[in-house]
């Protein structure tokens, strides 16, 4: 039943689209209609009606899976409560309401009915400021809940980002919009999806403040709008983009409109643009309607593409991008066509799709970035904003801090695996990286323990460390006793990575063990554990394929997707893992190929699970073909000593051709032992990418291109280029500089240096760049342990913070100092200058033995530490 109240500004064409489309999703959700649709029962105004609709219509299969319509419900009625209730609610125009506040997801997070409870915490700390100064102390709010730390490619929910107290960017960014929504302030989580200057990406966020986007740097405040230490880095990106789940008209830049969402690209309020006009033609010149075109970029040796759009009828598309170079591959039906564009070739392409097999040999080539720029000289804040500003994120950093101390103690640790008779340092291991869910997971260890001695530790040591701050005794429950059932007589190490563990992939954990092993009859199952390949028809067979949100593919739940009988092919595939190892079948992914697979006769057999007209006589003849085969790297003979060790995803990578794509194959990241044993791949043709990346961001790319034929191995060397450039000195740093050491003692910097060479980097330590270089010097600790060099880490008295504690990094060189700095005298002119001065912190400097600077990088760069490493081998060898 609907109540006639006033609705939102729909045009009747909108009000068409959006009732078209939530029919579709009542086809879709017919096997969930009731948990999904049975909240139209109630009394409803118009207003929440036609929201939940415009929810509905755009919604993620995957969400209409995993959730029910009273957790949509509430979202509506809290959020158009608040907007009633927020002094600029009746500011804020429909469309943006409809597209930027009223949206209950942000990322690809597991959703939950967080808008409530976010501005309980928030109404009375913004309700008297304007809208830009509500856009600041929001910011300062996330920061006392949140901090980064580089995790896995899985998305934490706001709340547990706040239970947690720390997360990656894009969960920062996914915090700070959902903060920002929850007080009827209009937001959006931009990505740039890939450097072309570094490795790595990055996600922050932009709100809306009467008639005007501002950026900000989520969970890190500056005191005004529009300031990150991301600023610099953004000047030189090739996409700046957001994705709405809408039919969303503008005024922004459209990259791609989908029939489910919109991609905008917000690259020009950030840096220079142009736009790449591409015409696909076939080989008798006709255009090419339909083609993929792949716009990518080299970043973590790949070639990773930042877009992906489709030809119209004229065979053309369009893409906005920076001055840098690109790589575009025009794909059809299998057939391709490739062209690296660099900033000065123009803005108009002409690829021709009429490859089918790979090229032979080798192929070399630059991938050179945007240049860096200089910014607008912005009005900087007084000196009064900014001591304001820094006494809130001290406080802001005592919160949190004091939030952390509440988490499970080793001592507490000890004694809960004392009385349960478990290993200490093993339940110490698994409740610290808990964090604020620590308890939750200690209860569950001392309620099963007792009946299931060592393995409710099992199990938590089998998830990933993300995974044990976010999973319940419900979840865990099912997992533990659903799977002790099943032990057989499988090993032990087969039972625990296969069967009892519940990670597939980067699914949200939920309870699903008793749901599938209900789901079927006894005879079922030994039918199924006798032959896999009847359960993998079986779901073939039973399921729909759907595929609409990139981002979202993998995300479904096992459970939901069991109930809507829907999934893409991804979360299909974890689908089939989890109802394996619920009843018993070792199964998993692929480690690199990312295939189910399920354990039988001994080895490891591929289970096709797309769904087919043809039927499973068709999909048996599937199982037959392609086989695989061993790829060998040889170490190359003829490298010289500056040539780089190699490590999978930092500078070489394995792609193998699919349909005219080179899809990566997954390793982990940093592998490094890779001359040892063959690698287990499909037979198919094959890429290998190699790159390494001159202090300009500039990249030397290798392709090498190769065959792998079933049954067979292919050797292949794994070679780099030639990058050895002259080291020149750039100046040097004052010895007689005055510093602090931590312990109170006077020290000049000089003292602190070695006759050998030196690094010495000034730090910023509650921002992520520098914690991104921290990171990176802990990894390397051995390497520069062998080199016997002093690493001095000196921070400023504005950037110091009373919480800071240099024991949070135990894995730092052996010769790591720490000293405080009240000026900055010590630091070269050039460094005051732009672009060092608005690269911001970290400054770096490795020195030679004369104290001369041979090598320095200013603000957010990922692999500074790799490339300090290389020069100062270079000077003390």
């Amino acid at each position: 039943m609907t109540i006639q109240t006033s609705a939102f500004s729909l045009e009747p064409d909108m009000r068409e689209t959006i009732e078209a489309k939530f029919k579709e999703k009542l086809i879709l959700g017919e096997t969930r209609k009731q948990e999904l649709f049975g909240i139209f029962d109630q009394e409803l105004t118009e207003e929440e009606t036609w929201a939940l609709k415009y929810l509905y219509a755009y919604m993620p299969v995957n969400d209409m899976a995993d959730y029910d319509g009273e957790l949509f419900l509430s979202h509506v009625r809290r959020t158009l409560a608040i907007r009633k209730q927020v002094p600029w609610g009746n500011r804020v125009p429909d469309h943006l309401f409809l597209h930027f506040v009223l949206p209950y997801r942000v990322n690809t997070e597991n959703i939950e009915d967080s808008r409530g409870i976010l501005y309980d915490a928030l109404a009375e700390r913004t309700s008297r400021l304007s809208m830009k100064d509500a856009i600041l102390e929001t910011n300062y709010w996330c920061h006392e809940k949140a901090t980064y730390i580089g995790s896995d490619l899985r998305t934490i929910s706001p709340l547990t980002m706040i239970r947690n107290a720390r997360g990656r960017c894009g969960e920062e960014s996914t915090l700070a919009v959902a903060a920002l929504r929850s007080i009827g302030i209009p937001a959006r989580q931009v990505y740039t999806p890939r450097w072309a200057h570094c490795d790595s990406n990055h996600a922050w966020v932009e709100a809306w403040a009467d008639g005007q986007w501002y950026y900000i740097g989520a969970c890190e405040p500056e005191a005004r709008l529009n300031q990150g230490w991301f600023s610099p880095p953004a000047r030189r990106a090739m996409l700046i983009n957001t994705r709405i789940f809408a039919d969303y008209p503008g005024p922004e830049d459209i990259t791609l409109a989908d029939k489910w969402f919109t991609e905008i690209n917000l690259l020009e309020n950030y840096a220079r643009t142009r736009t790449i006009h591409v015409k696909v033609k076939d080989n008798n010149g006709a255009p090419v309607a339909g083609a993929e075109v792949r716009f990518e970029l080299y970043n973590m040796a790949e070639l990773y593409p930042i877009a992906i759009l489709p030809t119209n009828e004229q065979g053309e598309a369009s893409f906005k991008t920076g001055y840098g170079d690109v790589l575009i591959r025009a794909v059809k039906d299998g057939a391709w066509g490739e062209h690296k564009l660099g900033a000065g070739d123009g803005e108009q392409v002409q690829i021709v799709v009429a490859e089918a097999a790979q090229p032979v040999g080798t192929v070399d080539f630059d991938m050179v970035p945007p240049p860096e720029a200089q910014g607008d000289a912005d009005e900087q804040p007084s000196e009064e904003e900014l001591e304001r500003h820094n006494r809130r994120l001290e406080e802001g950093t005592r919160i949190r801090t004091e939030y952390e101390d509440t988490f499970l103690k080793t001592e507490e640790a000890e004694s809960i695996a004392r009385g349960l008779g478990l290993p200490p340092e093993r339940v110490w291991d698994v409740l610290h990286k808990a964090r604020g869910n620590s308890r939750e997971i200690a209860a569950f260890l001392e309620e099963q323990s007792g009946e299931y001695g060592q393995w409710p530790l099992r199990l938590l040591e089998s998830l990933n460390e993300k995974d044990l701050i976010d999973t319940f005794r419900p979840t865990l429950n099912d997992h533990l006793t659903g799977a002790m059932e099943q032990r057989g007589s499988w090993t032990e190490e087969q039972f625990v990575k296969y069967i009892l563990c519940p990670r597939v992939s980067f699914e949200m954990l939920v309870p699903y063990r008793r749901l599938f092993q209900g789901a079927f009859t006894p005879e079922e199952i030994a039918a199924f554990r006798e032959t896999p390949a009847k359960l993998a028809d079986r779901l073939a067979d039973g399921f729909e394929l759907w595929e609409d949100l990139p981002n979202l593919k993998g995300k479904g739940n096992p459970a939901g997707t069991f109930r809507l009988r829907k999934g893409d092919s991804e979360s299909l595939d974890i689908l089939f893992v989890a109802v394996c190892r619920s009843l018993g079948i070792p199964a998993r992914l692929h480690p690199s190929e990312q295939k189910p697979q399920y354990w039988h006769n001994g080895a490891w057999e591929e289970a096709s699970l797309q769904p087919d007209a043809a039927g499973s006589a068709d999909r048996e003849a599937n199982r037959e073909d392609g086989g695989w085969g061993l790829l060998r790297l040889l170490k190359d003979s003829n490298a010289g000593q500056d040539a780089p060790s190699a490590s999978y995803g930092e500078n070489f990578s394995l792609a193998r051709l699919t349909n005219g794509v080179y899809k990566t194959l997954i390793y982990p990241y940093g592998m490094s032992n890779v001359y040892d044993d063959p690698f287990e791949v499909e037979a198919g043709a094959y890429r290998l990418t190699t790159g390494v990346r001159l202090k300009d961001g500039t990249v030397r790319v290798r392709f090498t291109y190769f065959t792998v034929r079933a049954d067979g191995t292919a050797a292949v060397s794994l070679t780099f280029r030639d990058t050895r450039e002259e080291i020149p000195v750039l100046g040097t740093l004052t010895r007689e500089h005055g510093l602090t050491l931590l312990d109170g003692k006077a020290a000049l910097l000089g003292d602190l240096l070695d006759a050998e060479g030196a690094i010495a980097a000034w730090l910023e330590p509650e921002r992520e760049p520098t914690k991104h270089l921290l990171r990176e010097l802990s990894e390397l600790a051995e390497s520069l342990d062998q080199l016997n060099v002093p690493i001095v880490l000196v921070i400023g008295e504005k950037e110091w913070t009373a919480s800071f504690d240099p024991a949070s990094y135990p894995k730092l060189p052996q010769r790591t100092v720490f000293a405080r700095d009240d000026s900055y005298s010590a630091l070269p002119d050039f460094i005051s200058k732009s672009p060092a001065r608005e690269a911001g912190f970290p400054h770096l400097f490795v020195l030679d033995s004369q104290d001369q600077i041979r090598y320095t990088a200013s603000g957010y760069k990922i692999g500074t530490g790799k490339e300090a490493l290389r020069i100062l081998s270079g000077i003390t060898s």
